[in-house]
């Protein structure tokens, strides 16, 4: 694997270095060992996959706070999708940066998405299925999330708005950091 830090810091974006031949192609996804030795947290303890029908389908900006913050693998097993993150971290030198990247079935590359941040996608494709690796298990009361298009961000998403759930469409307008 190749980890590339994206210009917010701890965030990565995690190359896969396929072995090719007539068959394919076969790579690892995820190495405990390696993921440490990068510095990156490593103890995956939940996995979920969220399937998307229409393209222009934004799920976001989601994060959970203290005593629950987690870190999060992302990628695109089906289809393709404008993947976002946001640092929430108050000491942080990107405090309130914004990072996108497309990832997409057929690159198979990954975001390492720190504690700290908001995370969001938008489908560039119908049909989008994306794969989660979490560090904390999920915990409602510490579910908290920013809107998608909060002046605090502007955030320039890839394509129209078509499909967003009413909860993350009504997230008030973000006024500083988190627990």
């Amino acid at each position: 694997m190749r980890f590339k830090e994206t210009p917010l810091k701890g965030a990565y974006i995690v190359e896969l270095e396929p072995i090719r031949d007539e068959r394919g192609f076969f790579a690892r996804s995820f190495c405990q060992k390696e993921f440490s030795e990068h510095g990156l947290n490593s103890e995956i303890v939940q996995c979920n996959i969220s399937s998307n029908k229409r393209k222009g389908t934004i799920r976001g900006m989601h994060y959970q706070e203290s005593p629950h913050e987690e870190i999060k693998i992302v990628t695109c097993i089906k289809g393709s999708i404008y993947d976002v993150i946001i640092d929430l971290r108050p000491d942080s030198p990107t405090y309130c940066k914004w990072f996108a990247s497309e990832l997409s079935a057929t690159d198979f590359k990954m975001l390492y998405v720190p504690k700290g941040f908001a995370h969001g996608f938008q489908t560039l494709e119908d049909d989008s299925i994306v794969f989660y690796q979490m560090s904390e298990l999920y915990h409602p009361e510490c579910a908290r999330g920013v809107r998608w298009d909060d002046p605090a961000f502007k955030i320039d998403w890839a394509t129209s708005v078509r499909v967003i759930s009413d909860k993350d469409k009504h997230y008030p307008d973000f006024t500083g950091g988190i627990a």
